[in-house]
């Protein structure tokens, strides 16, 4: 199989899905913290690659004292960032590779916080035990049935409980993945919701990455149970040239690359 066979649009099962996904990161996980540690850094809560820190916007609200759930952590400097605000954090992936870089930052960092390896479509808590939940591009772009995650949320947030999340813009998917000019013509529509996906030689799904409208995905949220408060699609900011994966400066300017949803849970 040549490198233009490995690359495809097309459905894939969330059984699928899920194997690929951990293994790919659990590959990756190294080169991933290589290449974006610095960004990240190990105590601190970025939302995207323009850069926007819950410090300053703080989309979750008040967190001290509060139970927070990082969905799909990576290596968790978000909810060590949490821990640093008096919040009581627990951070779950799938990838068992990027926990380790979550133990080890752990460490490192001197801020320690619970970790455990998890499906996100099959969250291993209570129900309603949690104040908060959030996650900055985990899980939600890597499951076939988003709509169950956001059930999932649900079912461990309290009533009043906020869940936060950002992902790649939706309108990102009608260009091609190009930091440059070649991002900058519409190739793809914008309703072709079949996920991204890369194959081994074998032909089997080494990674996939989901897309969804906006619409879609408002649609998820209100099937379970959240209320919208607000879609927060973050600047480039000015002076920021720093480039990650197809998202730069150039394009930065010209059209949003992140769609942060801030939701709640309805008190009762």
């Amino acid at each position: 199989m040549n490198d233009d066979d490995r690359v495809t649009r097309r459905r894939v099962g969330d059984a699928e899905a899920r194997t690929a996904n951990r293994r790919w990161w659990d590959a990756d996980a190294d080169a991933y913290q290589a290449e974006h540690g610095d960004f990240l850094g190990d105590v601190d809560f970025v939302w995207c690659p323009e850069g926007l820190r819950e410090a300053d916007a703080r989309l979750l609200g008040d967190v001290c004292r509060r139970r927070v759930l990082e969905v799909g952590c990576g290596a968790a400097s978000c909810s060590r960032w949490l821990a640093t605000q008096g919040a009581r954090p627990v951070a779950v992936d799938l990838s068992a590779g990027m926990l380790r870089h979550a133990a080890q930052a752990n460490t490192r960092s001197g801020v320690r916080v619970p970790l455990a390896q998890a499906d996100a479509l099959a969250l291993p808590f209570a129900d309603q035990s949690f104040d908060i939940a959030c996650t900055a591009f985990g899980a939600v772009p890597f499951v076939e049935d988003s709509a169950a995650l956001m059930g999932q949320v649900h079912r461990v947030l309290r009533p009043g409980g906020r869940w936060v999340f950002s992902v790649t813009h939706p309108m990102r998917w009608i260009f091609l993945d190009d930091p440059g000019e070649g991002g900058l013509t519409a190739v793809h529509s914008y309703f072709d919701t079949r996920p991204y996906v890369e194959l081994d030689e074998h032909g089997r799904a080494s990674y996939v990455e989901q897309h969804r409208t906006l619409g879609d995905r408002v649609r998820e949220l209100v099937g379970a149970g959240f209320r919208l408060l607000d879609l927060v699609e973050p600047r480039w900011p000015e002076g920021h040239e720093g480039i990650w994966g197809q998202w730069s400066p150039l394009r930065g300017r010209l059209f949003p690359g992140t769609a942060i949803f801030i939701t709640e849970k309805p008190a009762e």
